[in-house]
């Protein structure tokens, strides 16, 4: 069987505007697409990984080279493969003001399906996405995870022969992403005689080690075309689990992570994962009590991805080395951030004079908030003490982000107590709010303002005198590395420098607390260990974090994690203590990701039972 897509020598290139240089989003790329698996598509921010989607779905016209889409040249004749593409974007591209059955129609419509194929796959797929009892239910007013759901459904009405998503998984919670992976293997088994093949783009590098091949991109350049297996294989014998007996276990990656014989060093429950550098052997780390592990995806892809950055003798050798450009766009083209390598953060400061209130940081009591006769937060109770990073977890739609409003002062209690900072958000919400810092899921600075312009603006709005102004701006450039783009729009800046913007804004008045709204949604890993890498030091300099993730590598960073679903706290413990509730005799070694599902399965069970 032919296979669906071939790619002979693609180049790529999006034109400069205003001043930037040109973007060689992909650069002499050959590889094909073999019928009947799941080919995963991974790699940094900027990698090439959309453009080339977009290529093989004819949203955009090749360059130079050639690629072939079930047998049509894709730069004139690529309308004759359309009804045979099912293409799935990464933002939600269906329309809110319709509802699941209207998008559908529409969907339909647009394929011109017969009214027989019509009323066979409508209906199958509303059953095989659970989507069957939201059928009148507008798009708009739908999960996260069933956004996702109705767009994989659209994407698949035609029964296509090359099913191209776009990290379909962004923003949704682990039961979701393990659901969609299952929508998506059983559609292709059905499609598997007709020689239906899909490629999946993602940044959850566990779903890439799921994938029957791996195509690895790097600044438009394939790194790796090989199974899983064999992109695995060279890291055997490298990868440790290294027992923390005693301290902070952030500190302890810090101080394991600068031994020259450490590739990566990152926290894993009540111990580290080490990854040596080839050639190194465990003996370079002596006194510690290490035993082997096999490797996973995400260590080959940090060791793959070390070597295409220059080595420097006064940068530590860990996964955060390098800070990589954003994706690449039609719009103006992003500057590049290949110069932009993040120095190591200096030691934590001293905790701010004024942080001696006595009490937790947060404290929540009884917390309730209805929505008409729903019920979204159904008295919720925990505290967060001073200095913590403190994980909220939940299934989407689950009521953590409500919650979390909450907790910051743009929603108000239905009812319970909530402080924070020491202040009762009920009586003085503004009072708390000048002691939080926000960052929120998606880039929420001004994308028309440089650098510089949104930093000013963030520091009087947060009500700071000149002089307060002058020195919290210096010290955000240079603590974060901005002052080499001081003076770039910040809508031309790479996913993690836009990153690094955002966090420092919310840090510009010294808050006590910081809360992070999935900060790193849609991130590849690199950009997320270097971002984590500074909570971490924030925490240690005493500021306390409040931290919403679908990322369950994540929530190993946090000290502890409170699991929300259905309105209500169905776990509040430690990563280490979460996984020892879920460990049993076919499951001695469970991820977080295993706790996760199981603890919000068995509260499930339990609130239906009642």
């Amino acid at each position: 069987m032919p296979p669906p897509v071939v790619i002979e020598r693609l180049r790529y290139v999006f034109p400069g505007a205003r001043g930037t240089p040109p973007t060689v989003a992909l650069d002499c790329l050959t590889t094909r697409i073999e019928p009947g698996i799941i080919t995963g598509l991974v790699g940094p921010d900027a990698a090439g990984k959309t453009t080339l989607l977009r290529l093989m779905a004819g949203l955009l016209r090749p360059g130079d080279g050639r690629i072939t889409v079930l047998g049509h040249d894709m730069a004139t004749d690529a309308a004759a493969a359309h009804p045979s593409i099912g293409y799935m974007p990464q933002r939600f591209g269906l329309y809110d003001d319709l509802t699941v059955a209207g998008n559908l129609d529409l969907f339909a419509d647009l394929h011109v399906m017969s009214p027989a194929l019509r009323a066979a796959r409508v209906p199958r797929l509303l059953q095989f996405t659970g989507l069957t009892p939201f059928i009148g239910r507008l798009a708009g007013k739908l999960s996260g995870g069933m956004k996702q759901k109705l767009g994989l459904a659209c994407a698949l009405l035609s029964r296509p022969r090359l099913l191209l998503l776009d990290e379909p998984s962004v923003g949704v919670d682990p039961a979701s992403r393990r659901e969609l992976w299952a929508i998506v293997t059983a559609m292709l088994a059905e499609g598997r005689d007709d020689g239906m093949a899909v490629v999946w783009a993602t940044a959850y590098l566990d779903e890439a080690a799921r994938c029957g091949r791996v195509l690895l991109l790097h600044q438009g350049r394939l790194l790796a075309d090989e199974p899983p297996d064999t992109f695995i294989a060279p890291l055997a014998g490298r990868v440790f689990r290294l027992r923390v007996t005693g301290g902070s276990r952030r500190a302890a990656a810090r101080r394991i992570a600068h031994n020259p014989a450490v590739l990566d060093a990152v926290v894993e429950g009540d111990a580290l994962r080490v990854v040596l550098r080839e050639g190194a052997s465990a003996d370079a780390l002596p006194g510690e009590t290490l035993a082997p592990l096999p490797p996973r995806f995400e260590d080959s892809f940090i060791a793959r991805l070390s070597g295409t950055a220059p080595a420097s003798s006064a940068t530590p050798a860990t996964a955060t080395e390098t800070v990589l450009p954003d994706a690449p766009d039609p719009s103006p083209a992003p500057i590049s951030s290949t110069s932009m390598r993040t120095p190591p953060l200096p030691e934590p400061a001293a905790p701010p004079a004024r942080r001696t209130d006595e009490g937790p940081a947060i404290a929540v009591q009884g917390l309730v908030r209805t929505f008409g006769t729903f019920t979204a937060v159904d008295h919720i109770s925990f505290q967060v003490a001073r200095g913590e990073i403190f994980g909220l977890l939940g299934p989407n739609g689950a009521g953590k982000s409500t919650t979390f409003r909450m907790l910051c002062g743009l929603l108000r209690p239905s009812g319970g107590t909530a402080r924070v900072a020491g202040q009762d958000l009920l009586r003085a919400p503004a009072a708390a709010r000048a002691r939080i810092g926000y960052m929120a899921q998606r880039f929420s600075l001004y994308g028309e303002l440089t650098v510089l312009e949104n930093l000013r603006f963030f520091a009087r709005v947060y009500g700071l005198d000149r002089a307060g102004q002058a020195s919290a701006i210096a010290q955000a450039l240079e603590r974060f590395d901005l002052a080499p783009v001081a003076d770039t729009v910040a809508g031309q800046l790479p996913l993690g420098v836009k990153q690094r913007l955002a966090l420092s804004a919310a840090l510009l008045h010294g808050p006590d607390i910081l809360f992070l709204d999935e900060p790193t949604s849609g991130v590849d890993p690199l950009t997320r260990r270097e971002f984590w890498s500074r909570i971490g030091q924030l925490a240690d300099a005493g500021v306390t974090i409040l931290v919403t993730t679908h990322f369950m590598d994540e929530a190993e960073y946090c000290d502890r994690l409170a699991i929300v679903n259905q309105g209500r706290l169905a776990a509040v413990d430690t990563p280490a203590a979460l996984r020892a509730r879920v460990r049993r005799p076919d499951l001695p070694d469970p991820t977080l990701e295993d706790a996760f599902i199981a603890l919000v399965a068995a509260d499930t069970t339990q609130v239906r039972a009642a």
